[in-house]
């Protein structure tokens, strides 16, 4: 058993294994290759991922949506006419009578009939919600697809002047980085009581102007968002933005924004990230957002005083 054991280990420690996510061929998920000691002999071993099943009567009541939802209210309708002609051409009495068994059957027929309509009725009364086609952009990724969705609003670029250079910098950094990283679309952030920057993205005033709603900070500090945040002083992520009631705290935010990641900044301030993807920040993106947030905490608490932002 020990001799076993150690062939095992030595086979583990010394078996060098590779794994590619990404190659040419989208079925093949993972490519393993195993050397033995010996130099001239390789092995390479490809295999398929699973294949998931497919449950076809799922599929087909799916596909005929508008045909399957109002079945039970015909069956229920025919069962109900069936039990009445029954009795009527039977030649029993139209009273019900508890002693006869014939009477017990039509009672329970009826009850069961008289329950497919109402869940027929209940099926046509719930349906999926239908969502609207907005400029949809497929990512493919190897399991997964994700839909973009264009922002709705102008393109905007305010920033506290009166900060000195390093701070600029880095804010810009930060803007840039996600941006070009994540699913950011939309940057606004808050410390002491200033707005000091309001980038990508943002909601028009009127349609059509191009001028973007500034961030009322008192407004916003006074909200439930703000302050819940700031209280727990963890990340918050609504991953669909369109599912919190909290959205309305966050009018200078595009109308279609999809996600938000709520970033607190020590205790003076706030992060408001909007991304274009529902559910598009993963989650090292929310671990690196919050060491982001860190860093401009100490280097904000250095410079940021409480004053308006100026537009460059």
């Amino acid at each position: 058993m020990e001799a076993g054991t150690a062939l095992r280990l030595h086979f583990t420690l010394h078996t060098p294994i590779s794994v590619s996510n990404r190659t040419s061929n989208p079925k093949t998920a993972f490519t393993l290759s195993s050397s033995p000691s010996r130099s001239h002999s390789s092995t390479v071993h490809s295999f398929l991922g699973p294949k998931p099943k497919r449950d076809f009567l799922a599929d087909w009541a799916s596909q005929n949506d508008d045909v399957v939802r109002p079945l039970p209210i015909y069956v229920g309708t025919a069962s109900l006419f069936a039990v009445l002609f029954n009795r009527a051409i039977s030649g029993i009495a139209p009273v019900a009578d508890a002693g006869s068994s014939q009477s017990r059957a039509d009672l329970l027929t009826l009850g069961l009939a008289v329950t497919n309509i109402l869940a027929g009725l209940v099926w046509l009364s719930i349906r999926p919600k239908s969502i609207a086609v907005v400029s949809l952009i497929p990512l493919h990724s190897l399991f997964i697809i994700w839909f973009k969705v264009n922002p709705q609003g102008a393109e905007c670029k305010k920033l506290c002047t009166a900060l000195p250079d390093v701070a600029l910098t880095e804010l810009l950094w930060v803007w840039e980085s996600l941006s070009d990283v994540t699913c950011c679309r939309s940057l606004v952030i808050v410390y002491e009581s200033s707005c000091v920057l309001q980038f990508g993205f943002a909601a028009e005033s009127s349609p059509g102007n191009g001028e973007v709603v500034s961030v009322d900070t008192d407004k916003l500090m006074q909200g439930s968002v703000y302050q819940g945040v700031v209280k727990s002083g963890t990340q918050s992520y609504l991953a669909n933005l369109s599912l919190y009631p909290g959205k309305s705290e966050l009018p200078f935010l595009p109308s279609n924004t999809q996600a938000v990641i709520l970033q607190p900044l020590g205790d003076k301030g706030i992060a408001i990230i909007g991304g274009d993807t529902i559910r598009g920040f993963t989650t090292s993106d929310q671990a690196w957002i919050t060491y982001i947030g860190e860093k401009l905490d100490s280097t904000l608490a250095k410079y940021v005083k409480p004053h308006p932002y100026l537009v460059t």
